[in-house]
């Protein structure tokens, strides 16, 4: 697809081109006369231009009106519409310009009409419809009049004089053959080869003014460029072309190069806004090119529209159409039944219910229609009223209706034939958490259709927008704990992102900050460094709940929570974060080895919802421990035992630890370092490598608990009541008993390592022992973790993971890489 900065190509030669532009691209005399300029510099010899009323024009005609019939104040809004209008004469053509005259003239009829309409109260259609299509009339009489001052020869053709239709039930229905006659010879007295006409309004069969309905001026568009044979029609509108899907509900929709008449009209008629499919009708007809183009972005070659597209795909967009009601009829007695679907469509025909889609099982059980919400209460009574008698006797159990229903639809030719497509949407929508009430695809395969509830709309349309790859797989990611390893994920994110938006498909948007205090909250979610965000004058207490519900009320397809604290207070609250759907990531092991009631709620939570519970950085920081052990069972090897030296720090310890540097010393130099918690009887007391132990246990399906843990602490009984300060001060006390457990060990020939087992039958520890100076724990370096897994399949020569276990940084990526595991389980291309 093309970048929004990508150059137009060389107008191509043509011998005609037709123009229309929209409302927006004519509002006032500065856009009229921008569009004038790009008339002129077009190189086509022969143009015809097709304008609508000035932007809010029809709707304060309309206004008009209805103010007349019901006899209400007019006047000044008539005053208003006419300076409006004045002004922009005076602009484009200089208050003496002869144009005055007749837009005096214009308005002063419109008042006399207006007084009739406030008189007769009910109007005859012609009455109204002329006020209704008099703001196309003075807005193209406007830019004609610009042109020819700047002495561009364009003649102004009043479509009225011209186009002759007739109203259906499908809309005006053009008389192609009066028509032409009456530009043959309207062409006799009007030899220039550029002309300006009028949008949106018409004739009748009587000759009486009438319009085409709305989007009626981009129709007239199609129908002149067919009535002066042009090679192309260029739409100029305010956006880049036809876009991926709704700019206003996933910002990252893109542009589209091209696409086929059919995939447009898909489009179109589930909700998307640039073309109305009426206007392509005649379009079809000729194999008559259509351009999407900007007008305000004139140099951008826009989305075209013809009888073959392009390839991409195979997805080109999706849309949402909303205010939607699905109404389902159900029962035992419709199986097998002949004509009951006939029966519905009629019922709902007669009441005026237009179906927007319908879906019905395979056994007959059931049938429902998406229609119109406000047509709800009547389609359900159509219904009850045409199978009263089978409601009576029990043979139809119910007729429903359901309020707050969105349609999403998928589309694009290359859907047809191409496997997964429907697997695809599903699947990105159940990861949204996105119910499914209602699924329609029609025989072409162009298009996948589901009903689904109005609350998950934006949501499930940036979803199925990133499933597609139409737009990076986007994510409401917030961060407890902008600690050490908290601010190292937050460097390690901010510097990746670039370039995982460009080869991943990942935008990973920062939408939430939060300390044990305070709390920061971001509307958007990107932007500035995420240090720079923090100004303390717009930080909040920290409430929980409020982050996890702002969160989900982004309307981001996923949310991800990720805990980079060591509360239990935080662990506390995963098991309701998972239940509402938000995905969890932690190297907090207050969850996995707190109380088991807990951990089984978390993972009921998990499995109810189907959000992620990523966890790997508890146990080895960046090392794949837990993952690891998950391969060797589930692959059905058999856990026999675990061995691990699960502390960075005391791995560090211990390696310094030669008698050379009294162990107090060693202490502090790695609470300097950073390697121990700011609390190093946290470390030395060795409920931390228990905590580790634990969740390899319930991670290999042993009920587990802390208490379960034989656990041997390094600390003095005398300094374990002490402050932190007081601990510090005293850590002398450790220097004699830790020498003589060193000497020992050298007497024995081996080395002194604190060690965690876990065996097969749950029995755990975690204590300082003497290994044999061969042991793989004996030469490890400086913080090393290192775990041995001995299973049936490697009982001779256990498996071992090893690598830096401590350090923020490389915690930090342990988290990050579950960060990611869990973006390409969404779909993100990693």
């Amino acid at each position: 697809m093309p970048a929004a900065d990508a150059p137009a190509p060389p107008p191509a030669a043509v011998p005609c081109r037709a123009h229309k532009f929209g409302g927006s691209s004519l509002a006032d005399a500065g856009r009229i006369a921008h569009v004038a300029r790009l008339l002129q510099d077009a190189p086509e010899p022969q143009q015809v231009v097709v304008a609508s009323a000035m932007a809010g024009v029809t709707d304060a005609l309309i206004a008009l009106a209805d103010a007349a019939r019901s006899g209400g104040e007019w006047a000044p809004a008539l005053e208003a519409l006419h300076a409006r209008h004045r002004a922009a004469a005076d602009s484009l053509l200089g208050p003496s310009h002869p144009l005055h005259a007749w837009l005096d003239a214009q308005f002063a009829e419109l008042g006399e009409l207006l007084r009739a309409v406030g008189l007769l109260r009910e109007p005859g259609r012609a009455a109204l419809e002329r006020i209704h299509g008099l703001g196309e009339v003075l807005s193209s009489r406007l830019l004609q009049a610009h042109l020819q001052a700047f002495g561009a020869d364009y003649a102004w053709l009043d479509a009225r004089s011209v186009l002759q239709v007739r109203h259906g039930e499908l809309g005006a229905i053009v008389d192609w053959d009066a028509s032409r006659a009456r530009l043959a010879a309207w062409r006799q007295a009007h030899s220039q080869p550029r002309v300006v006409a009028t949008g949106f309004v018409a004739a009748g069969p009587d000759g009486l003014p009438t319009v085409l309905g709305r989007n009626g001026s981009d129709y007239s568009g199609a129908i002149f460029a067919v009535l002066f044979e042009a090679a192309e029609l260029h739409i100029w509108t305010d956006v880049d072309g036809v876009l991926s899907a709704d700019p206003r509900v996933v910002p990252e929709a893109v542009p589209l190069a091209a696409m086929s008449y059919r995939e447009a009209c898909e489009l179109a008629y589930f909700g998307a806004k640039v073309i109305h499919p009426q206007t392509m009708t005649p379009a079809i007809a000729r194999d008559l090119p259509i351009l999407i183009r900007n007008t305000f972005n004139p140099g951008f070659p826009g989305t075209r529209i013809d009888a073959r597209g392009d390839a991409s795909g195979p997805v080109k967009g999706l849309t949402l159409n909303e205010q939607l009601a699905l109404v389902s009829l159900e029962g035992a007695g419709l199986i097998g039944v002949p004509g009951t679907a006939e029966r519905m469509f009629a019922a709902l025909h007669r009441a005026g219910v237009s179906v927007v889609m319908i879906s019905q099982g395979s056994s007959e059980h059931s049938i429902c229609a998406v229609v119109r919400a406000p047509d709800a209460q009547a389609a359900q009574a159509a219904l009850r009223e045409a199978f009263a008698r089978e409601l009576a006797c029990g043979q139809v159990q119910g007729v429903e209706a359901l309020a707050g229903i969105s349609v999403l639809a998928a589309v694009g030719d290359g859907m047809a034939g191409t496997p997964g497509v429907a697997a695809q949407l599903f699947g990105a929508l159940a990861r949204a958490r996105v119910n499914i009430r209602a699924i329609a695809q029609g025989a072409s395969e162009r298009n996948i259709s589901v009903a689904i509830a109005a609350a998950d709309g934006a949501r499930a349309l940036r979803a199925a927008h990133a499933a597609f790859w139409l737009s990076p797989q986007t994510i409401a990611l917030a961060v407890i704990g902008p600690g050490k390893v908290g601010a190292a994920l937050l460097d390690q994110i901010q510097e990746a992102l670039p370039r995982l938006r460009r080869e991943a498909n990942v935008d990973l948007r920062l939408r939430a900050l939060a300390g044990s205090r305070r709390m920061w909250t971001f509307a958007h979610g990107d932007g500035a460094d995420w240090r720079a965000r923090m100004d303390p004058a717009q930080a909040r207490a920290t409430d929980l709940p409020a982050l996890a519900r702002h969160l989900l009320d982004s309307h981001l397809p996923h949310a991800v929570i990720v805990d980079c604290s060591a509360s239990d207070a935080v662990a506390a609250h995963y098991a309701d974060w998972l239940a509402a759907g938000i995905h969890v990531i932690t190297p907090n092991k207050q969850a996995g080895a707190g109380p088991l009631a807990r951990y089984r709620a978390i993972r009921a939570a998990q499995a109810r919802s189907g959000a992620r519970f990523r966890y790997e950085a508890t146990v080895g920081a960046g090392l794949p421990v837990i993952s690891t052990l998950r391969d060797l069972l589930d692959t059905g090897d058999q856990l026999l035992a675990v061995d691990g030296l699960f502390s960075g720090t005391l791995a560090w310890l211990f390696n310094r630890h030669d008698g050379r540097t009294p162990f107090s010393e060693l202490v502090r130099q790695a609470h300097a370092l950073g390697y121990t918690e700011p609390d190093p009887r946290d470390d030395l007391s060795g409920t931390d490598v228990a905590r580790k132990l634990v969740i390899l246990a319930r991670e290999a399906g042993l009920p587990l608990s802390l208490e379960d843990v034989t656990v041997e602490s390094l600390v003095p009984e005398a300094l374990r009541s002490a402050d932190r300060d007081g601990f510090m001060a005293a850590l002398e006390a450790m220097d004699a008993p830790m020498q003589a457990r060193l000497e020992t060990a050298r007497a024995q020939g081996g080395v002194l390592r604190y060690v965690a087992h876990l065996d097969a039958d749950g029995r755990a520890g975690v204590a300082l022992r003497i290994l044999p100076a061969d042991h793989a724990f004996a030469h490890l370096r400086l913080t090393d973790n290192c775990v041995q897994f001995t299973t049936r399949r490697y009982h001779a020569n256990p498996l071992i993971v090893q690598g830096p276990g401590a350090g923020p940084e490389v915690t930090a990526a342990g988290v990050f890489s579950d960060l990611l595991r869990l973006c390409a389980a969404l779909g993100a291309r990693l």
